[in-house]
């Protein structure tokens, strides 16, 4: 008994000890860690919400804006009733009780009730002081121009985050990140202090697009396919000088404000996704390679009298015989006969490196999402009959935009230019981030080729070629039809009926301003380039100069084409 408190005193001292060793070792040694642990415990980080920023085309105009729609959302572990909650809730957006039951069954803490609700309904919500319910800053994306555009603007999901075209491609740009900011909360979670304004924006994007410009293109594009009854349509109009896309335009079409309501098919930007073979648009590569080869002046004389040629045992026809020709008149009339025998002098290796000169075969760079490369195979993949076929611009997959591009050289004089559809981005105080540049533009052709190729292209357009429906009064335009037969799914051969119709030109000739690409799939009623696509071309560029304020050109006193003087705000790339 004497010795019982002796050992009490040593156990309590012992204990004592072990307790001091514990909190010196937790103070010396692990208080680090325990201090994240606290922080924790007792702050909430939320993220800081980020406006996404706008996107206006090149004059300042909105193509697509952020609006205030905040949202509804509820604690369901503090909601005592939710009958009563799911009742007085439900009187001013869609919530029912089974709803809340299953939140509170699962112990959140947090859920969404309602997703970007109108002002006035956030404000109801807020007056029936519903114990667990509050509200919340949210944004939703608005296209205020609708259907204009869609295919480059691109659209956003219910998250607001990019899912096509610019929204996509510039996402993190247009929807900085904001950060966090933290918030103290006591033991129970709660939050005791959140008064605070943590919305920001994010940085604003500028196209190269003109809305009027691309009212005209969406337009007569729409008229076009409504009158030939296309499956699918394209146009697209650039500045062969910079590659700056003015307009871009597909049909079918969606509004971006309700992407979910199209078919894929309908949101597909077939500018860049959809591949083709061009027809006779690709006779350009011919031309350019045996004039900047030497092989052959515009006067060369080509014997196309029996209006069709053999090739790998394949026959290639002419629509109509047409005698002897000359390299200008094949261009012109558009032979496939004459086509072929100049590209048999040409040779394989020449003729295929000239369509990769030209970008065939390769992505143009273009700062929109999906673009695919195309097809153009080398010539050791070639069969018999390849030489031939892709002289008339068939076994060769081409996209619109490619085709684009690959004229833009023959109308700025010869460089090879990078497309983009964004100007620049610009931070939230206006400041400029980012300013579209791209490479150097790469010389592909001579200035002498140059211009014989144009020559050459004007008189597509004249009386005698393949697309007089193209021309334009008061400004010449050079260009060139396309007609390819399309592939029957059901056979694996070429069909009969159905056809691409293409034209692609540049206006004014001498001094070009416009580079306009026109293609139509499957028009029921007629086929040719020039009937079907040429006359698309003239009424765009007809209404695109005159949008522009674009006077014709002086033909002066003896008639003849003269170099109009630059208006404000253009400019010449070398050579010119």
């Amino acid at each position: 008994m004497k010795g019982r408190p002796l050992i009490i005193a040593t156990v309590i001292a012992a204990g004592f000890m072990i307790i001091f060793g514990r909190l010196a070792y937790l103070m010396l040694f692990d208080h680090e860690r325990l201090e994240r642990l606290a922080a924790i415990q007792h702050t909430m980080g939320i993220k800081i919400l980020v406006r996404r920023g706008g996107i206006y085309d090149r004059n300042g105009r909105e193509l697509a804006v952020s609006l205030d729609r905040p949202s509804i959302y509820g604690d369901p572990s503090a909601i005592e009733s939710p009958e009563q909650v799911a009742r007085r809730l439900g009187r001013i957006v869609n919530i029912n009780t089974s709803t809340i039951r299953k939140m509170k069954r699962e112990g959140r803490r947090y859920a969404l009730l309602a997703r970007r609700v109108s002002p006035e309904q956030a404000m109801a919500a807020m007056r029936l002081k519903l114990k667990g319910i509050g509200i919340e800053p949210d944004t939703e994306r608005f296209y205020p121009k609708g259907f204009l555009a869609s295919h480059v603007l691109g659209f956003t999901d219910v998250d607001n985050r990019g899912r096509e075209g610019v929204e996509k491609r510039y996402d993190d740009a247009l929807a900085a990140d904001g950060g966090k900011v933290y918030l103290y909360r006591d033991a129970r979670g709660n939050i005791l202090y959140r008064d605070v304004d943590y919305e920001s924006t994010g940085n604003s994007i500028v196209l190269t697009i003109d809305e009027g410009l691309q009212y005209i293109v969406e337009s007569e594009l729409e008229s076009a396919t409504r009158k030939w009854k296309s499956r699918a349509a394209t146009a697209i109009m650039m500045d062969p000088h910079t590659g700056e896309i003015l307009a871009l335009a597909n049909r079918p079409t969606f509004d971006p404000n309700r992407p979910g309501a199209y078919r894929a098919a309908d949101r597909r930007n077939r500018a860049v996704t959809d591949l083709y073979e061009p027809g006779s648009t690709f006779k350009i590569v011919m031309a350019a390679a045996v004039l900047e080869e030497k092989i052959a002046t515009l006067n060369t004389r080509v014997d196309c009298s029996e209006g069709e040629i053999e090739v790998g045992g394949k026959r290639i026809r002419d629509t109509h015989k047409h005698g002897v020709l000359t390299l200008r008149e094949i261009i012109q009339k558009s032979s496939n006969v004459g086509a072929v025998k100049m590209t048999l002098r040409l040779g394989p290796e020449r003729f295929y490196d000239y369509a990769k000169l030209f970008g065939f075969g390769d992505k143009t760079g273009v700062d929109l999402t999906g673009e695919v490369s195309g097809v153009v195979k080398p010539p050791h993949r070639w069969s018999g009959t390849t030489i031939g076929a892709m002289a008339i611009g068939y076994e060769v997959l081409v996209t619109p935009l490619q085709v684009l591009r690959a004229y833009s050289a023959i109308a700025n004089g010869g460089y090879l230019v990078k497309p983009h559809v964004v100007s620049k981005v610009l931070a939230p105080d206006g400041s400029v981030l980012m300013e579209a540049e791209g490479p150097e533009p790469e010389r592909i052709l001579s200035m002498e080729t140059v211009q014989r190729l144009r020559e050459a292209l004007e008189t597509v357009t004249e009386e005698g070629g393949t697309a007089p429906a193209a021309s334009v009064y008061g400004n010449t335009v050079a260009g060139k039809t396309g007609t390819s037969r399309m592939i029957d799914p059901r056979t694996g051969r070429y069909s009969r009926r159905d056809f691409v119709s293409s034209f692609v030109g540049f206006v004014p000739a001498t001094d070009p301003l416009f580079a306009i690409i026109v293609v139509v799939w499957k028009p029921k009623g007629g086929y040719y380039g020039g009937e079907v696509a040429a006359p698309v071309f003239k009424a765009i560029a007809e209404k695109a100069l005159a949008y522009k304020s674009i006077p014709m050109e002086d033909r002066g006193d003896n008639n003849i084409l003269v170099m109009r003087p630059l208006l404000r705000g253009e400019r010449r790339i070398r050579g010119f």
